[in-house]
């Protein structure tokens, strides 16, 4: 399994769990987040430690200019970052990988396939440097 996880990250989810002033600046915090995201190898999902073969971070609204390094992926939602989420997660499964969502959005953590693994902002952020 741990060659297969992909981690999936909601960005603007993510960068909501923390009251850091992100709504001031919400094209700066997407950035910043994605550049503390680049160190993510290892994680702790239900008490199992896994590999993160790629990353993999959905950006929308005021955010969908943040770039980040690699291995970084960006993926700039064109419409609704859900619905996007919904969909590479249903590709990261057809390619036969797991989805490692980070999202505390408990509608599409409802719409993600089985096999999709989840975790928390906070689970997230303190794996982060």
């Amino acid at each position: 399994m741990t060659d297969e996880v992909v981690l999936l990250v909601d960005v603007a989810n993510v960068m909501g769990s923390r009251p850091d002033g992100w709504w001031r600046d919400r094209l700066g915090a997407a950035t910043r987040l994605l550049g503390e995201l680049a160190s993510v190898t290892d994680l702790s999902v239900q008490g199992e430690s896994v590999s993160v073969r790629r990353i993999l971070a959905v950006v929308e609204g005021k955010a969908k200019g943040a770039t980040g390094p690699e291995p970084v992926e960006v993926i700039r939602a064109t419409a609704d970052g859900d619905s996007t989420i919904v969909v590479v997660a249903e590709q990261i499964v057809a390619e036969g990988g797991i989805p490692l969502v980070a999202t505390a959005d408990r509608g599409l953590r409802a719409r993600l396939p089985e096999e999709a693994l989840v975790m928390g902002p906070g689970t997230l952020r303190q794996a982060l440097p």
